[in-house]
């Protein structure tokens, strides 16, 4: 009876003393810390299940082996494996997660885009609408110098000469006004505020001007219906005391004939 008794305790001392064993319990339990999260991340459970199962299978093959004599070691190395495909399943879950936010961002990205192009397509046809009616109202409006429209410094970038991509729809509005009226030409003039030399403004605004002609010719408009003039600083709309008064002073005039294609006087 004693010679059955003590072998089974024995086994059950040794068995004890293997779960013990302070390096194994420290694995184990630093495993457990790894995997128990996972369960409540959805990214995780969603991209990585297979991970996931490999983690908690390996865990609870560490587990058995920590019971049985010798096995500390294996259960050491599989308390780490665990955790490594604790730690692939949570990659994956955050590869994913970076995933579903990039493509959040180039839906929300695809979204402003389409925002902003609608807005400028309304601005552009409001600004059309608006050339229309000035156009329009110009008929009402002669002055000594004849029909004067004003187009502000939105047709170029500050000191610059070359036309911005949003002048075009302006100009082509104007060019279809001409095209409608055939027997109409215009003197286009340049103007700038008082920044910088006079000989500098000079040019700028000539150059302005020129680009402004270059584009109506471009579109088909005959060179012949086009007068080109330079100002500079001279004849200012307000005085330039302010950055708002600058800008009002920053601008192109395109002064129309009248419909026998007569120029009003230049300035003096």
């Amino acid at each position: 009876m004693r010679c059955r008794i003590l072998p089974m305790t024995l086994l059950g001392m040794l068995l004890a003393g293997c779960a013990r064993d302070p390096a194994t319990l420290q694995a184990l339990e630093q495993a457990r810390s790894r995997i128990a999260p996972l369960a409540d991340d959805p990214q995780v459970m969603a991209q990585a299940p297979l991970d996931v199962t490999r983690a908690r299978e390996t865990l609870a093959r560490a587990e058995r082996l920590a019971e049985f004599v010798g096995g500390a070691a294996d259960a050491r190395h599989y308390a780490q494996l665990s955790e490594r495909y604790a730690a692939i399943a949570l990659e994956h879950g955050r590869q994913a997660a970076d995933r579903e936010e990039l493509a959040r961002l180039k839906r929300q990205e695809q979204r402003l885009q389409q925002v902003l192009r609608e807005v400028q397509l309304q601005r552009a046809e409001d600004h059309s609408r608006w050339l229309e009616e000035q156009l329009a109202m110009l008929s009402s409006a002669e002055g000594e110098r004849g029909l004067v429209m004003t187009l502000g410094d939105v047709l170029f970038d500050f000191g610059s000469a070359e036309l911005h991509p949003r002048a075009t729809r302006t100009l082509v509005q104007l060019y279809r006004f001409l095209q409608r009226y055939p027997q109409r030409s215009v003197r286009i003039e340049g103007y700038t505020d008082n920044r910088g030399t006079a000989a500098r403004n000079l040019q700028l605004a000539l150059a302005r001007a020129q680009a402004v002609a270059a584009l109506l010719e471009a579109l088909g408009l005959d060179a012949q219906r086009i007068e080109v003039r330079g100002y500079g600083e001279a004849y200012p709309l307000v005085a330039n005391a302010s950055s708002r008064g600058r800008a009002q002073n920053r601008r192109v005039e395109i002064v129309l004939s009248d419909e026998q294609g007569r120029l009003g006087p230049e300035r003096p």
